[in-house]
């Protein structure tokens, strides 16, 4: 987008922009999402950042009307595949906060001096940056919905001293953390959660979301011992377990509907409060929660075949995996056989909360297993395949397609949803080249169709 083009979103107030860019107003020394309910300001005071970090890099802190920080993700990282897109992924992922930039640099296979480059280039601020406006996220989530103790909450949200917290959340916010604590909007102040109660969370997303046909699909795949879905249609709660990078985790999300550009009511139970970034992460990817609906169903509704599935379900997202090595190993045995692993093989729960008693097993646990299924737990657990956030989705799916009795379903169904590439057809289902790049949504359509 030029200028033009970004200020007539900003004095619309137009939320279908809210986390595709920024703007911060030089007079007052703010940055806002498009969506803010401010004064517009005028056009020569405003400037345009591609992220939050950018801006704060710039010297601009946070509004407090809009709270930028808490918009859905840019929808572009799930297009690119290119390093900037990769790498993006990854830092939402956590891995600069538990690897540093050289572990991202290496992932990506590329030096950490051109990492640097190319993410100032395009985006105006580096993995560091990137990395600390994601801590300050994580912060206020944890400072507004937790009575935490302040020092206890610095560590849990990445930060390597309090020192560097308090400046943090000082220059993101204009604020003290105990300030920043007091200003909790209200029904979500401090003190609301508890270890037994978990952390609440808002999931938002933009534009439309079919929340019935995603709670739909997760139903019919739901595999026992580690998700449920309960309740009546219109209220279920999809509830699951999570390996992650410092322990385990239990989710709860409800099908709620907070109208367009609303948001998802969650609740997060973790053995290590340092796994909450990954962790929604995961949840946002597994819910596609930053897909840009206005773009696909543009696109998708001017094919005469999906017009009128796109008008009897604007909005339908394209789900993905909230553990990318889990679901490659179900889309290769099928839901029955994957509950038969859980009990055979998955980490059992210190505490099991209902229905939910395992964690799904890790790909070293079935390495040894016979057939297809040892050669894609070995092949995934020496790292022969990778399926992470920052994958490169070509060599994965080489990868797979080598090995033997995974066919080309499993591997488009891995590439669809384990690695949220939103450009997939599957065998079987003629898909449109026009589709494009939106052609796994284009499938979704056809099949939530029937």
């Amino acid at each position: 987008m030029d200028e033009e083009t970004r200020y007539e979103a900003v004095r619309s107030r137009d939320a279908r922009f809210d986390g595709e860019f920024f703007f911060a107003v030089e007079t007052t020394g703010i940055y806002c999402r498009p969506s803010c309910p401010a004064v517009t300001p005028k056009r020569r005071n405003v400037r345009y950042y591609a992220t939050a970090a950018a801006a704060q890099g710039s010297g601009f802190r946070a509004c407090r009307r809009c709270r930028p920080d808490a918009v859905p993700g840019s929808a572009e990282w799930n297009v690119r595949a290119d390093v900037v897109g990769r790498a993006m992924r990854m830092i939402g992922d956590g891995v600069v906060d538990r690897e540093g930039v050289s572990g991202l640099a290496v992932r990506l296979g590329y030096s950490s001096r051109q990492v640097q480059r190319q993410l100032t280039a395009e985006l105006g601020a580096g993995p560091v940056a990137l990395a600390r406006a994601q801590r300050a996220h994580t912060a206020r989530v944890l400072l507004q919905t937790t009575g935490l103790p302040i020092t206890e909450i610095a560590f849990a949200s990445g930060f390597a001293s309090v020192r560097q917290f308090n400046d943090t959340i000082r220059a993101v916010y204009a604020l003290t953390p105990t300030a920043l604590r007091a200003a909790a909007p209200r029904g979500g102040g401090a003190g609301r959660a508890t270890p037994a109660a978990g952390i609440p969370l808002r999931l938002a997303y933009r534009g439309s979301y079919q929340a019935g046909a995603v709670f739909d699909l997760l139903s019919d795949e739901a595999v026992a011992g580690v998700e449920q879905v309960s309740g009546e249609p219109g209220g279920r709660t999809y509830r699951r377990t999570l390996r992650l990078p410092y322990g385990t985790g239990i989710v709860a999300v409800e099908e709620s509907d907070h109208g367009v550009g609303g948001w998802l009511d969650a609740r997060l139970h973790l053995t290590d409060l340092r796994d909450l970034t990954t962790a929604v992460q995961r949840l946002r990817r597994l819910f596609d929660l930053d897909a840009d609906p206005y773009a696909v169903d543009e696109r998708l509704g001017a094919d005469a075949r999906l017009a009128p599935l796109v008008v009897a379900r604007p909005g339908l997202r394209s789900p993905g995996a909230a553990d990318p090595e889990e679901f490659a190993v179900r889309a290769l045995v099928g839901r029955a056989e994957a509950a038969v692993l859980v009990e055979r093989y998955g980490k059992a729960l210190d505490a099991p909360c209902g229905a939910l008693t395992h964690v799904f097993p890790e790909p070293g646990a079935l390495a040894g297993e016979p057939g297809p299924l040892g050669e894609l737990a070995a092949a995934l657990a020496d790292g022969r395949v990778r399926l992470d956030a920052g994958a490169d989705r070509e060599d994965a799916e080489a990868g797979l397609a080598a090995l033997a009795g995974v066919d080309a379903g499993v591997v488009a169904a891995v590439r669809m949803r384990a690695l949220g590439d939103p450009d997939v057809g599957l065998p079987g289902i003629e898909a449109s080249e026009g589709w494009r790049p939106w052609r796994s949504y284009g499938v979704r359509h056809l099949l939530a169709a029937g």
